[in-house]
């Protein structure tokens, strides 16, 4: 057996996750300067990075909040496509800004409103230690009315809640956090969207991770053959047992553009970097949606791609050319990561009574992958 294949297979089975998935195609083997997954396969891999998720179910709530939470105040980016975006506190992360770094980052339900969700996450922060004012940009998706009353939104009681769930370690995906209440598609194709998130580790130790919130006008599936669009891209095994619909499940599902839609997004990496270089790997990092969801940054949606730098050490600068060919390779691997989380996010998604899952739509693409659903998502308590 080739270094290759020993190592496709001992990722195989390091890969950990809300979902231990595989390919569509014949599963993807390392290779060189491809790298393997980390060991949870999500962004929580980076050093520095937390996850918090809350979400409530109960009708008329279909709706939720994912918090990134960045306890050293990494320095940002932000790459803003979308012709319709709901986002905030995004100009500070300018290159031409005084950006002095991130507390957090809100991704969230409940489009231009879910701004309220950063108001709870600033107050949380306040409350332990961070002082003067936190810098907590976020954006929020489309998912008004998408199974849920349209005024039954998160708030910012919520934002503090799920920064003080923030962990370093599994990440829960599909039908939780920001993409409760998530769709994916049009008219009679759409599917339920949701959080999908993924990571690997270079050649040179460098880590990279992204997360997720498929809630897109486009679609993720290749209306040829129903198979994921960004599946292709997996690696160490991690779409193991995924395969492309049967035709009699591949069925013409026209329909028309929902128009208000929106994927929210944030890759990480370990590297130490200038915050110009940050800027364009959440830049290049968009092409990752793009190759996975087809089409992206319409007129309808808000796509929002955040990234930050957490390493320590010299920072790499994109006007320096001997850190072009480091920032290339990381880049690279943020734009992959992303494709590879939105695939995630649709395998890991779940039914409700108006919308079906990919899962439940193309049972015979599913029916050989593995499931182990970890990580945490807090219900929220709506009664009364």
């Amino acid at each position: 057996m080739s270094l290759n294949s020993l190592l496709a297979a001992a990722a195989a089975c390091a890969v950990a996750g809300s979902l231990a998935l595989g390919s569509a195609a014949p599963p993807v083997a390392a290779t060189s300067g491809a790298g393997l997954p980390g060991p949870y396969n999500a962004i929580t891999d980076v050093p520095g990075i937390q996850v918090g998720q809350v979400q409530s179910t109960r009708f008329p709530y279909l709706t939720g909040s994912t918090v990134i939470r960045t306890p050293d105040a990494p320095v940002a980016g932000v790459d803003v496509s979308g012709g319709a975006p709901g986002t905030w506190m995004t100009d500070i992360l300018s290159p031409t800004r005084y950006n002095p770094g991130v507390d957090a980052v809100v991704l969230t339900g409940g489009s231009s409103w879910g701004m309220d969700v950063a108001t709870g996450v600033m107050r949380w922060l306040e409350d332990h230690g961070v002082e003067g004012v936190p810098i907590v940009p976020g954006a929020g998706i489309y998912d008004l009315g998408n199974g849920g009353d349209e005024r039954a939104r998160p708030t910012a009681s919520w934002g503090y809640r799920a920064v003080a769930e923030a962990t370093d370690g599994p990440v829960r995906q599909g039908t939780v956090g920001a993409g409760t209440g998530a769709l994916a598609g049009r008219g009679d194709a759409e599917l339920k969207g949701g959080v999908g998130t993924a990571s690997v580790r270079l050649d040179d130790g460098t880590v990279v991770g992204a997360l997720v919130v498929v809630n897109a006008a486009g679609s993720p599936v290749n209306p040829k053959n129903c198979s994921l669009l960004g599946a292709h891209l997996g690696i160490g095994g991690e779409f193991a047992g995924l395969r492309t619909p049967s035709r009699a499940e591949c069925k013409d599902r026209p329909g028309p553009d929902r128009g208000r839609s929106t994927t929210i997004a944030i890759v990480a990496t370990s590297a130490s970097m200038e915050n110009g270089a940050a800027t364009r790997m959440a830049e290049v990092a968009t092409g990752g949606l793009a190759r996975a969801i087809n089409p992206s940054n319409t007129y309808g949606d808000g796509d929002t791609v955040f990234a930050v730098a957490t390493g320590t050490g010299p920072k790499l600068g994109n006007n320096n050319f001997d850190d072009l060919a480091a920032l290339n390779d990381i880049d690279a691997a943020a734009a992959n990561a992303l494709s590879r989380a939105v695939v995630h996010a649709m395998l890991s998604a779940t039914s409700t009574p108006q919308f079906k899952s990919y899962c439940d739509t193309y049972p015979s693409a599913c029916r050989h992958l593995g499931r182990s659903g970890t990580g945490k998502a807090h219900d929220i308590d709506t009664k009364g």
